[in-house]
């Protein structure tokens, strides 16, 4: 059974960085991407970033490139989110996903297995 746990949320002022993690077990960690998504209050769950199983390829949405990286470390089954520059509008749950397939989770935002979230706030 996959599980994924986040973890690295919090509040913080705009302009300032936090650095989510997600540990993740019960499978293969590098036959896996990953992503991170968020959904923000009233609004739809959107598509953050993913990586690539051996994490030569990454993908970002329009709104986060240039201030997110993300990275995993497979010899720990942990996939990070480094984000910098914050912004009120980056407030959301923060969800780590792992799918089999890159191109499925970059295309299509699904994803067969999602973490419980993690709060970000960022005050203005």
């Amino acid at each position: 059974q996959v599980q994924l746990v986040e973890s690295g949320g919090g509040l913080v002022q705009a302009g300032g960085s936090l650095r989510l993690s997600c540990a993740a077990s019960g499978h293969t960690f590098s036959n896996f991407a990953m992503g991170w998504f968020r959904q923000a209050p009233g609004k739809r769950r959107e598509f953050v970033a993913a990586i690539s199983g051996s994490g030569s390829n990454t993908y970002y949405v329009d709104s986060v490139k240039g201030r997110f990286t993300i990275s995993r470390d497979n010899a720990k089954n942990t996939v990070y989110l480094q984000m910098n520059s914050l912004k009120p509008e980056d407030t959301a749950v923060y969800y780590c996903a792992a799918d089999p397939d890159f191109s499925r989770m970059t295309r299509t935002s699904a994803s067969n297995y999602w973490g419980q979230g993690t709060q970000v706030t960022v005050s203005s």
